[in-house]
């Protein structure tokens, strides 16, 4: 018998709840990645989606230095970072900024889909 442990996630998209504001929604996803580190979860992903009333989280990096500045040894990551959306170099600077505010605790997840509809992906780009 192993005694590996699996190292467990969690992926929290900031989902706003019938009657909540985004503000609340952002609040909940910080309890939740406080709650997480706690309980021994070895890494926090947020999602990309935009034009949403129901998913507050539209900047995964953004929300990534406030996730990793509440925690000390959670990883925190990007469920994903949307190509489509960014320059490639833009990202690529944006995660080594935060790797060098949170050494060892940033993972880089991207994702080719556009983040939300049509439209939305028209006034993205």
């Amino acid at each position: 018998m192993s005694s590996n442990k699996i190292k467990l996630s969690i992926l929290d998209q900031s989902i706003v709840k019938k009657g909540g504001t985004a503000a609340e929604a952002i609040a909940e996803t910080i309890e939740t990645v406080k709650l997480a580190e706690k309980l021994g979860y070895h890494r926090f992903w947020v999602s990309e989606h935009h034009n949403s009333v129901m998913i507050a989280g539209s900047a995964p990096e953004v929300l990534m230095v406030k996730l990793a500045d509440e925690t000390s040894t959670i990883r925190i990551g990007s469920g994903g970072i949307m190509l489509p959306n960014h320059s490639a170099l833009k990202g690529a600077e944006n995660f080594r900024l935060l790797e060098t505010m949170f050494p060892g605790r940033i993972d880089l997840g991207m994702g080719r889909a556009p983040g939300g509809d049509r439209l939305t992906a028209a006034m993205l780009n």
